[in-house]
């Protein structure tokens, strides 16, 4: 196993990176930007190293000033957490020209996955589902209306490269579209150096399945089940949980098959998500790969009893998966929701002093934080501070205690989305079960705030 591992990453998954090296006795190296010099994740760390100013663009993303510190401090390899360089196909390429080991999946697999039109059109040739659509890049707003017209709106207009809902927009009509394009088209290149746009027909209430799967250098891939990740602000996610509470156990054997064949279709090898989109009737189609470790990795963490992290260093270390698909059970179910530095109300980012943070402790309870008491929250970095993750022996136990921790989770100096959650997570919808990407638009009453 390795002896020392860098991880090029900040606040809590460089915290959770770290626990898991420790227990194998790995020592691992933080770097650190100048906003984050008395942060937990360097302080954990066996050795820390100032890797730049405070703007991420002159800290976290200098892959060279990493890969340079990584050789000084004698890594064996960088592990890139998630977010950041997780998915940056030349900082996997330079880590590797380097001689260190990138812990995730060889670089020509990050840039085939980089590209979600790419995607789609090795998913169709290895007979995954994918949504109706374009396998090409459209030229402008005049061949997007056209293709639009075709396929009958609404249709989701697309960017290419990156994630996080950059780029990406719902539109019912010639108009909208048109709008829509440059402006979409602007901010994929501004965000990630591609305007690339393409277009898919739109799902209607959709629900977002996400399958873990693991695969090592020897030709195993073994589905580690499924998350639920319906519940989305704009498009990103806000509560995620495991196991789907919607799919039945026959769609999520075809489901789990699928993502096997996907991960197969490219070759790919440590751990990733395939995620899908299910429409009402349970038929599913691929959306994207992520070709890291999830935000929302406890979940399946919590009902199998795996560590993730530990499975993706032994990959990277040549080692064999010592488990089958069969192997795997079930136990509970798990729910996690993200704690985000901000107005539960405008969602704008709400930097500044913790002056008082009492995390409520329990049964079934398990914290992923990078900030403790007098912490400064800094305007540098994405809002969130925090994942409380919520195991139970069901789905309604999970969803009361998950209850009870919101109430009793103290956080001041601040504002945080604490009581947004809490308005979701107490709707009766929410509690039957009943999500789809739209869950927030049609039941979070932000004005109808819930005490904690």
């Amino acid at each position: 196993m390795f002896k020392k591992v860098l991880v090029a990453n900040r606040g809590e998954i460089a915290r959770r990176v770290m626990r898991t090296c420790h227990r194998l006795g790995i020592d691992t190296v933080a770097i650190y930007s100048d906003a984050d010099e008395s942060s937990l994740h360097a302080m954990d760390a066996t050795e820390k190293y100032r890797v730049g100013k405070a703007p991420v663009a002159e800290s976290y993303l200098n892959y060279k000033e990493i890969i340079k510190i990584a050789l000084e401090a004698n890594a064996d390899a960088i592990h890139p957490g998630y977010g950041l360089l997780s998915e940056n196909a030349t900082f996997a390429k330079e880590v590797e020209k380097a001689g260190l080991i990138f812990i995730g999946p060889k670089a020509e697999v990050i840039a085939s996955m980089g590209s979600k039109l790419e995607a789609r059109k090795m998913m169709e040739q290895a007979g995954v589902p994918i949504v109706q659509g374009v396998n090409n890049p459209i030229a402008d707003a005049k061949e997007a209306v056209q293709i639009a017209t075709r396929l009958g709106y609404p249709v989701m207009l697309k960017a290419s490269a990156g994630g996080g809902g950059i780029g990406m927009q719902l539109v019912h009509n010639d108009g909208e579209l048109q709008k829509a394009f440059d402006g979409n088209q602007r901010r994929a290149k501004s965000f990630f150096g591609d305007g690339t746009m393409f277009i898919e027909k739109f799902i209607d209430e959709p629900h977002h399945v996400e399958v873990q799967i693991l695969a090592d250098e020897h030709g195993q891939i073994i589905p580690v089940f499924e998350r639920e990740c319906s519940i989305q602000r704009r498009n990103q996610k806000v509560v995620e949980e495991a196991p789907s509470p919607f799919i039945s156990e026959e769609t999520r054997t075809k489901m789990l098959d699928a993502a096997v064949d996907a991960a197969a279709a490219i070759g790919y090898t440590n751990a990733g998500t395939i995620e899908f989109l299910v429409d009402k009737n349970e038929d599913f189609y691929f959306l994207e790969m992520n070709t890291r470790l999830q935000v929302e990795h406890p979940v399946t963490e919590q009902i199998t009893g795996l560590d993730l992290v530990e499975w993706q260093l032994k990959i990277a270390n040549g080692e064999k998966l010592n488990f089958t698909r069969q192997d795997l059970r079930r136990n509970g179910h798990a729910i996690e929701v993200r704690i985000y530095a901000e107005d539960p109300i405008t969602f704008f980012p709400s930097p500044g002093k913790i002056t008082n943070l009492v995390l409520p402790e329990g049964e079934g309870i398990r914290h992923e934080i990078a900030v403790e008491s007098g912490h400064e929250v800094t305007p540098y970095y994405d809002p969130m501070i925090a994942k409380l993750i919520i195991t139970g022996i069901d789905r309604p136990e999970a969803c009361a205690r998950l209850e009870e921790a919101l109430k009793n989770y103290v956080v001041e100096g601040i504002q945080t989305n604490i009581s947004m959650l809490l308005n979701i997570i107490s709707n009766e919808q929410f509690k039957k079960g009943n999500t789809n990407t739209k869950f927030v638009e049609q039941y979070y009453m932000p004005n109808v705030m819930v005490n904690k």
